[in-house]
């Protein structure tokens, strides 16, 4: 009786061991790709709890998230003859678990030098300038060219960013020195703008000055006030005769106490220079 015992026990524990060898856990962002005896067996295997034959089968489990995959600075000679170093960053995701292993031997290797190959053929084809300011062209770009061997084994290429442009010092000095000059050919535009702008002003006004001559006394009198609040100047001004008699006729004539002297000559004026502080 204890030997039935024994022999169930040790069935038993055999059944467990061989249970526990063929009991397979599928995560699930993942896919089983099972062969059996070398060959493949069947479709992918779904997520979940899988059964295979111990011994027999092989179970290949296969990613099917986004991978983030950096590819290393690439050393190119643009189209006009520009040194430079140029990374990216590859976003891609497996579609096909079954063609990734039977087609492809090491997938994400293959990714990542089509990736470097795809990097320096868009250097090579491009110009310094489209590197720098139109890089959403060129990410399309280099996106089809990985796509277009990528699909044959399996993988979606979602997207393909360039990440920075390193240029050699010498190239970053010019581009300096040809900011400078722009900024400073638009700085002297401006300027003579505002003094073509300015000169067509002066002539309006000179045009009023001259039907009006009281203007230009105003205007000469405005000048000595500005000139006058800095007080660390001393103005010589010789004082028109115009304004005199302009000032005879706007103030009004009071009596005097004696007889007024009629036929006499009035004085001619002179200008005497007038010394302000």
């Amino acid at each position: 009786m204890d030997a039935i015992f024994v022999i169930l026990a040790i069935a038993l524990a055999g059944v467990l061991v061989l249970l526990g060898a063929s009991v397979r856990v599928v995560t699930q962002y993942q896919r089983g790709v099972v062969l059996r005896f070398g060959r493949l067996s069947g479709d992918a295997r779904p997520p979940g709890l899988t059964l295979i034959a111990p011994g027999i089968d092989r179970l290949h489990k296969v990613n099917m998230q986004i991978v983030t995959m950096p590819v290393p600075a690439q050393e190119g000679i643009t189209r006009d003859n520009v040194t430079v170093k140029v990374d990216a960053v590859v976003y891609w995701r497996v579609y096909d678990p079954v063609r990734v292993v039977v087609d492809v031997q090491n997938y994400q290797a293959a990714i990542g030098q089509v990736a470097q190959a795809s990097l320096r053929s868009i250097i090579g084809k491009s110009e310094l300038d489209d590197l720098l300011s139109n890089r959403e062209r060129l990410n399309q770009g280099l996106e089809l060219m990985m796509d277009s061997p990528a699909v044959d084994w399996g993988i979606h290429i979602d997207r393909v960013d360039i990440k920075d442009v390193a240029l050699p010092e010498s190239m970053k000095r010019s581009m300096s020195r040809q900011a400078e000059a722009e900024r400073e050919r638009r700085s002297r535009v401006i300027t003579a703008e505002g003094e073509l702008q300015a000169s067509q002003k002066l002539a309006q006004a000179a045009q009023v000055m001259a039907t009006q001559p009281a203007a230009l006394q105003l205007r000469l009198l405005q000048t000595m006030v500005e000139v006058a609040a800095e007080k660390n100047s001393t103005v010589v001004l010789p004082f028109p005769v115009e304004l005199l008699r302009f000032l005879e006729h706007a103030t009004p004539a009071t009596p005097a106490a004696g007889p007024p002297s009629e036929g006499l000559p009035v004085p001619r004026a002179t200008t005497p220079p007038v010394a302000t502080g």
